[in-house]
């Protein structure tokens, strides 16, 4: 019987987390576009009493609740601390002092150890700019056929390598050929022509990638420590994002965490939190 749920009301999904009568949590999304659908889940659950609450569209999801519930609001950064914390306790990662990267419609990097926790960073590029650039180049919306299509895409064409700026020369140490000089840096230097849509996603997936990790590996550097987390939900079922993430981060030295239902840690830190609040 389930009293209590974790709501995060972002800008793209709400995610929902809840226990369920075996002692595991139950996770679900829903586009934060249809909020009366999570509304409607929630008001058809007689059981439910508590609701904890977080995320920039908590005011208009409660606008269409019933009465009944006792409303416990944790601000989103709060919430995801508590989400990881819980994540990485029970699957058993002992991650006393990181960066964590929380990868949704932008991304917000935050630093942690075993006394506090704050927002130290973050960018304009993440999910949102990974469906908005896919979707006017190749006509694409659905984040599940963007994240199928760059399996097999091709960046080679359109990136711009290190290779390519040495051409027919030896490229001088320690730079790695392998490297981006520059995201699309291609496209400009050559005759239009039409690109394959798995190329031009692999190739948006590869500067979000890029853009996420190197600010990522930054600040680890700064904060000097080894492990940076990632969540969010644009690695959700995204293999190449990750590949590209780990790939760059684990080059500079640094260790990439993935958590397994990466995209929850706000709504899982918000049933933490009104469980608390339930006592």
């Amino acid at each position: 019987m389930v009293k209590t749920i974790g709501i995060d009301a972002g800008g793209t999904l709400t995610k929902v987390a809840y226990m369920k009568e075996d002692g595991t949590i139950s996770l679900q999304h829903f586009p934060s576009t249809k909020l009366e659908e999570v509304a409607a889940f929630i008001n058809s659950h007689s059981t439910i009493e508590t609701l904890g609450m977080t995320g920039g569209r908590t005011e208009q999801l409660n606008n269409l609740l019933d009465e009944r519930f006792k409303l416990c609001f944790i601000v989103e950064f709060e919430a995801t601390l508590k989400g990881v914390t819980t994540q990485l306790h029970t699957q058993d990662r002992p991650i006393s002092k990181g960066i964590i990267t929380n990868i949704g419609s932008g991304t917000s990097i935050h630093y942690k150890d075993e006394s506090m926790f704050k927002r130290v960073g973050g960018t304009g590029v993440g999910g949102g700019t990974l469906m908005g650039l896919s979707g006017i180049m190749t006509n694409e919306y659905s984040f599940e056929a963007i994240a199928n299509l760059a399996q097999n895409g091709k960046r080679h064409q359109i990136d711009l390598l290190v290779a390519d700026i040495f051409e027919g020369m030896e490229v001088p140490k320690p730079l790695n050929p392998e490297l981006t000089a520059s995201n699309f840096g291609k496209v400009g230097l050559k005759e239009p022509e039409q690109f394959r849509k798995e190329d031009l996603i692999a190739t948006t997936m590869g500067l979000v990638g890029e853009v996420v990790s190197t600010l990522s590996v930054q600040y680890a550097e700064q904060y000097d420590v080894e492990n940076i987390v990632y969540i969010g939900t644009t690695l959700l079922n995204n293999p190449i994002l990750k590949e590209i993430i780990q790939s760059y981060t684990e080059m500079k030295k640094k260790k990439a965490v993935f958590l397994e239902d990466n995209g929850f840690s706000g709504a899982i830190g918000a049933l933490s939190y009104a469980e608390e609040q339930s006592k």
